[in-house]
């Protein structure tokens, strides 16, 4: 079907916003009864003809942007209307199934009909994404001041774009680019936030961070309370707890650990005794074939079963959830999670440690 003839229909729902998604289900119940595939667009077809002249690999993204057609308020709703159906058709699919919609297509063993909703539907945010990337564009250059590459920034906008699709909702009469403005700055400030750390902490902790050190500033007591604290910079007691739990800290590794024997320091306890090497003898006795054997060894009839199969241990071939199910008379789900339990019983630290040399 195409998008002209599904907009007619959509715009009529949309004249009652409360029962619009009732409306919607029961129109892809129409749909499916009569297996209609919805039209996929191609990308050209929104995007200005390329430019003649030569472009530096610089201006090459800011370029692409810049082809994109911008959306006026109605083309804008439109498009809105079709990823709200898109993305409860392709719910609906996935329940009939007995998949979980917050999963990927991928992980619920997609059929050709689930993998073709899933195409109608990111094909629908592609589009909404890809005309409004003018927007990270535009709110880029607030962060030139930052040491963050003007790329890198580029792509956590982008990313956040997706997001602000996904949770954007037309029944509040906002513009698309009004709502996307906040998953922008949170792309932008949660990239600034880990750039350059190793250790990533959530951006909202972060922030609860630097209100605490001021707070803490205030008081003038690098002891003070949880409550004390709470109350100065007006953050929840949780947040407050969250955040002493994720503070990092550097220690000297020759600084001793206190106590009666100062002797002891970070450095001695981390380090190496002589028999405990990274190299052992033992090491060449291992073989993959015992590796794994040791590995099923601690696992139950029916785990080593479903392991063996899922990964044609000792069979001729590797057997997809179906044909495991259909051996022990379960569901698909039931085989996922006996297989997800057997691996978490292989992955014990004795094990691991055996068959690192193992290991690429």
């Amino acid at each position: 079907m195409t998008h002209a003839r599904l907009d007619r229909s959509l715009s009529i729902l949309a004249r009652s916003p409360a029962s619009f998604h009732e409306e919607v289900l029961k129109l892809c119940v129409r749909f499916d009864a009569r297996d209609i595939d919805l039209e996929i667009t191609d990308p050209e077809c929104w995007r200005e003809p390329a430019p003649a002249a030569r472009v530096n690999v610089e201006g090459q993204l800011t370029c692409d942007i810049e082809r994109a057609r911008r959306m006026d308020r109605e083309e804008e709703l439109r498009l809105a209307l079709r990823i709200e159906f898109a993305r409860t058709r392709l719910a609906r699919t996935l329940e009939l199934r007995g998949a979980d919609a917050s999963r990927s297509v991928n992980e619920a063993g997609a059929s050709d009909r689930v993998r073709r909703r899933q195409l109608e539907w990111h094909a629908l945010r592609l589009e909404m994404v890809e005309r409004n990337l003018y927007l990270v564009l535009i709110s880029v250059e607030r962060y030139r001041h930052t040491r963050a590459e003007r790329s890198d920034l580029i792509q956590a906008g982008a990313a956040g774009m997706f997001r602000a699709v996904d949770g954007y909702d037309w029944r509040r009469g906002l513009l698309f680019r009004t709502y996307a403005a906040h998953w922008l700055n949170h792309g932008f400030r949660e990239h600034l936030y880990n750039f350059g750390n190793t250790i990533r902490v959530p951006v909202y902790l972060q922030k609860s961070v630097k209100h605490l050190d001021a707070a803490q500033q205030r008081l003038g007591n690098p002891h003070a309370s949880v409550d004390e604290l709470a109350r100065e910079s007006g953050l929840r007691k949780g947040i407050v707890e969250s955040v002493r739990r994720v503070g990092r800290r550097m220690r000297s590794l020759d600084a001793p650990l206190g106590g009666f024997d100062s002797t002891r320091t970070l450095a001695s306890e981390l380090a190496l005794q002589d028999d405990e090497g990274p190299y052992s003898p033992e090491l060449e006795d291992i073989t993959i074939q015992s590796g794994i054997e040791a590995a099923l060894a601690g696992l139950n009839p029916r785990e080593r079963r479903v392991v063996e199969m899922r990964f044609g241990i000792g069979t001729v071939r590797a057997h997809v959830y179906s044909e495991i199910a259909a051996e022990f008379g379960v569901s698909l789900e039931r085989v996922r999670q006996i297989q997800l339990g057997a691996l978490a019983k292989m992955r014990s630290p004795g094990l691991l440690k055996r068959l690192e040399a193992l290991i690429a």
